[in-house]
């Protein structure tokens, strides 16, 4: 579990509004036909927004004026003023149309896009990588840093067509009267003022808030998926004030966004009306003074209103820019991240079981990694300066596997044997050495080579909430005849035709409405239902009554399947159903032989695969021995058998 109480960026570094174009030319360039059709409706709407303010002036100086003078009108004349009002109505709705739409569709295309993108990188990176970003991690930068990302597209056309509107009534204005002008030319540098003061107290507490909201998805999604654990050990208040500071750190950060807006918002709004305050007073004396008529007043202090919008709308694409560098940042660390394993061109020939060779196969984990998935650590390589250190797991592995045969990988925990199985399916690259399918390295094959020819049952079962049948072909065409072959192979045919609708039926999420042992064998017919020339099981049949356990490698032995067989194995009775089995001891190999051969001549072998007979043996003869302590012995004293019972169960558990 990891905290970070900095929350990520907290400032925004120089030339944050360079980087925002560049993040926003990005977009231009990749949707260029939808971007010029969304700034042709903006400069559309903001064209007829100006001829609007003309529009007016004349329908005050030929209809109101006169109307007023006259005490009445003519038909024609308001026909006339209609039309011209409808006019602009139309012409402003099609072209704001235009604009919400494009932009609209611009920013989506973008997100989608980059979503598939990140989605991709994460299939082309190793697992290795994978091992060192936390998952919650991983759903921010495909979910909202994306979305932070391509934020600012919704109002660009709309900045970019007031910038038009900017130049076009900036002539307007003055032509129409020089002197009111001047009033608006002297207010619109003091909004820009008040917005760049704005921007740069709120940038880099906004572009922490989004740093925050991933933490707080890291920790979400966490908590949710140890939700077993931290029900089971009592952790739900540890859980709840753990996601409460990391909330309480972005309800902070949101706040002071919102309180430095609450500060500079209303002054930039009512900034505008006092310039038309100062307009309208201005304009009056000279309209007494005959410089200028009404029309003209009303023309000015309407194209004075209309003005500011434009003004704001730079500051909505600054506001959102610091979230979209951040965003971009983060998305392009994972799309331009090293480490995909290059694929080969060369194929598996021949037919039947494969033959597996491994030679001075060695492998190590950075420190700070996990070597369980489900435990990543710190990513050190991602941070500037670290080195690293690494800590050996195996070295000098080397052994060959007939075809068809089927051989129990053994040995004590740490010992490396679930980290061989992701080198023998090539998740990962070995630092050193080689591991070959028929002669050819691993690293040779072409892409999806490994996965049509072999498959892994790893230790953690995970069934998604789908159908029986769907999570056994996960998508393949396969006929329901191949998939109750796979499930009577793997012994799970019974409990599956019990279901309520059979293969058709909706398993719990993580298949919560099965028994462990019922997702473990349903994880074995996912992967010989493929009928791989290579099995490797990982203790996939630990939750597995031993019974049904033989069954299965017997049925795996038996069948036209004759895939070599690769079993990690703790249980005596599951070692002894392999014709051989291979020995680690301290990431390397100790022996290998027969289970009969190793009983004889492995101190450690023997050691280890009858721990439990032994200690099964020295606790029948303790509770003989107790029937015959003195009475009045109190459990613990020394000379109480019971007491090494207990010693016994922590060293075979150490």
């Amino acid at each position: 579990m990891v905290s970070d109480d900095s929350g990520g960026a907290a400032a925004v570094p120089p030339g944050m509004f360079r980087r925002g174009m560049r993040v926003l030319w990005v977009a231009i360039r990749t949707e260029p036909v939808v971007f010029l059709v969304a700034t042709a409706g903006a400069s559309l709407h903001a064209a007829v927004t100006v001829a609007s303010a003309s529009v007016l002036g004349r329908i005050t100086d030929d209809v109101i004026l006169p109307a007023f003078d006259s005490g009445r009108t003519t038909a024609a004349a308001l026909a006339t003023a209609a039309a011209l009002l409808l006019a602009v109505g139309l012409a402003k709705a099609l072209g704001l149309a235009a604009r919400r739409l494009y932009a609209g569709l611009m920013q989506y295309r973008m997100q989608a896009r980059y979503r598939r993108s990140v989605s991709r990188a994460y299939l082309r990176l190793p697992l290795a990588w994978h091992h060192r970003h936390p998952t919650g991690q991983l759903l921010s930068n495909a979910n909202a840093d994306v979305e932070s990302a391509w934020q600012p597209l919704a109002p660009l056309p709309m900045a970019i067509g007031s910038v038009f509107m900017l130049a076009v009534a900036a002539v307007a204005m003055v032509v129409t009267d020089p002197v009111l002008a001047l009033v608006a030319f002297v207010t619109f540098p003091v909004l820009a003022v008040a917005n760049v003061v704005f921007q740069r107290r709120v940038a880099p507490v906004a572009a922490r808030a989004q740093a925050l909201r991933a933490q707080v998805s890291e920790v979400a999604h966490e908590s949710f998926d140890g939700a077993l654990v931290v029900k089971t050990l009592g952790r739900e208040d540890t859980e709840t004030e753990r996601f409460t500071a990391s909330a309480h750190r972005l309800r902070d950060a949101q706040i002071e966004v919102g309180r430095l807006s609450a500060v500079f918002v209303p002054a930039m709004e009512n900034l505008p009306n006092f310039g038309v305050l100062a307009v309208l007073l201005i304009g009056m004396h000279r309209l007494a003074g005959g410089a200028i008529d009404v029309g003209d007043l009303v023309q000015m202090s309407y194209l004075f209103t209309l003005l500011t919008l434009p003004i704001r709308s730079f500051g909505w694409i600054l506001g959102d820019l610091p979230r979209s560098v951040v965003g971009w940042d983060r998305v392009q660390a994972v799309l331009g991240a090293e480490g995909a394993m290059a694929d080969g061109t060369a194929a598996v020939g021949g037919s039947g079981g494969l033959r597996l060779s491994v030679r001075d196969l060695a492998f190590s984990y950075e420190d700070g990694y996990s070597a369980d998935p489900a435990r990543p650590g710190r990513d050190l390589a991602d941070t500037p300066g670290t080195d690293a250190a690494r800590t050996t797991v195996l070295h000098d592995v080397s052994f060959d596997i007939d075809p068809g045969r089927t051989v129990a990988i053994v040995g004590p925990t740490g010992s490396g044997k679930s980290t061989l199985t992701t080198l023998l399916m090539r998740l990962v690259d070995p630092d050193t050495g080689t591991v070959s399918l028929n002669g050819t390295d691993v690293r040779d094959l072409r892409r999806g080579e490994i996965a049509r020819t072999a498959a892994l049952v790893p230790q953690t079962t995970f069934v998604f909430e789908d159908t029986v049948r769907d999570n056994v072909t996960l998508g393949a065409d396969i006929p329901d005849a191949d998939v109750w072959a796979a499930l009577r192979l793997a012994r799970a045919d019974s409990f599956v035709a019990a279901l309520p609708d059979s293969l058709d039926t909706r398993l719990g999420e993580r298949g919560t409405s099965l028994s462990g042992g019922q997702r473990q064998r349903l994880a074995l017919a996912r992967a010989v239902v493929r009928r791989p020339r290579l099995l490797i099981l990982d203790d996939a049949t630990s939750a597995v009554d031993p019974q049904i356990e033989a069954q299965i490698l017997a049925g795996l032995r038996d069948t036209d399947l004759a895939a070599t067989v690769v079993v990690v194995a703790y249980r005596r009775a599951t070692i002894e159903l392999a014709d051989e089995v291979v020995y680690l001891e301290r990431g390397t190999v100790s022996d290998r032989g027969t289970h009969a051969e190793l009983l004889e001549r492995s101190a450690g072998y023997r050691s280890l695969v009858t721990a439990y007979e032994r200690a099964a043996a020295d606790r029948a003869a303790d509770l003989a021995a107790a029937d015959t302590a003195p009475a009045g012995t109190p459990p613990g004293d020394p000379g109480d058998p019971r007491t090494d019972d207990a010693d016994t169960t922590q060293e075979i558990a150490r």
